[in-house]
């Protein structure tokens, strides 16, 4: 359990400099999740056969995981969308409400019952966000995104503990990065047409894009994803999507990093007492979460 909570962490580390990556990249959001969900099935796909594990699924079980990764795209697009409309560590904070999401979605889906300290964690963690937006009221549109994209988040999850069940995580990750990026292309002529301001689509890259986009795709996803869902094999939706609320900490430590060191881009990662106190509180419902479950127990 140690090694798996560690891991874990080194995950939600990696998903907190995703953030940073959506600031670095210039591919429009739409545009990036395109790239990165096809770039992350290739990928996908490549172990799978270097590893001699099974490719194909057939028929509605194909169906459901291409299904989730419609979820998927619309939870990455929203995330960056999120990203370029507030700052890095408001985004990552408005993701935080995932933990109370997951409270609320985990029993209506998988049939067990409300655990109360996981509302009141959740609720601390709403408090929390409450703190953050009051303090950073000029960047609401992007915390409102990013609280629709946690939704989204912790729907899949919670999904996702149950067909990993019944599918390999290399084979489940591969099969959604594929619904995400097929539903992306269906999804690309409408966005180019009425979604772009006449600009049409920007599928290209400049500068370090390429760099930027070979990290997002290969070790911020075809690594921690298929990790993440492998690891929902021995650890509870809601113990794995409370410890991503330490998420925006990791986010926020790397922004604070790059503006202190004088990055183009991250000017605005300079918050009010306000919004520590509101992440703060996040933090400590991640913390309390073992300690509280095995009390229950």
């Amino acid at each position: 359990m140690f090694k798996d909570y560690l891991k874990l962490h080194f995950i939600v580390l990696l998903w907190g400099f995703t953030a940073i990556l959506g600031k670095l990249l210039t591919v429009p959001p739409v545009e990036l999740v395109f790239w990165r969900t096809g770039l992350a099935a290739a990928g996908l796909a490549l172990l799978l056969l270097l590893r001699r594990q099974p490719l194909r699924v057939r028929g509605a079980a194909a169906a459901r995981l291409l299904g989730v990764g419609v979820l998927v795209a619309a939870h990455w697009i929203t995330f960056f969308l999120a990203a370029r409309l507030s700052s890095v560590s408001v985004c990552l904070a408005g993701m935080a409400t995932l933990a109370l999401w997951t409270s609320l979605l985990e029993p209506l889906l998988l049939g067990r019952r409300v655990r109360g300290y996981e509302v009141g964690l959740g609720l601390l963690t709403m408090l929390g966000l409450w703190l953050v937006g009051r303090a950073e009221f000029g960047q609401l549109p992007g915390l409102a995104v990013a609280v629709g994209s946690a939704g989204l988040s912790a729907l899949f999850s919670v999904l996702n503990a149950k067909l990993i069940k019944d599918h390999p995580p290399l084979q489940l990750s591969f099969w959604e990065m594929l619904g995400a990026c097929v539903s992306i292309v269906a999804f690309l002529p409408v966005y180019g047409r009425y979604f772009t301001d006449g600009a049409g689509l920007r599928l290209g890259w400049h500068g370090l894009d390429w760099l930027w986009l070979g990290l997002l795709a290969g070790v911020c996803t075809v690594y921690a994803f298929s990790t993440s869902v492998e690891l929902m094999k021995r650890l509870s939706p809601f113990a794995v999507n409370l410890t991503i609320n330490l998420e925006p900490v990791y986010g926020i430590a790397i922004a604070a990093g790059l503006y202190l060191l004088g990055v183009a881009g991250f000017g605005a990662e300079r918050m009010t007492t306000g919004f520590y106190v509101g992440t703060g509180l996040i933090v400590v419902s991640v913390l309390i979460h073992p300690l509280v479950e095995r009390r229950a127990r």
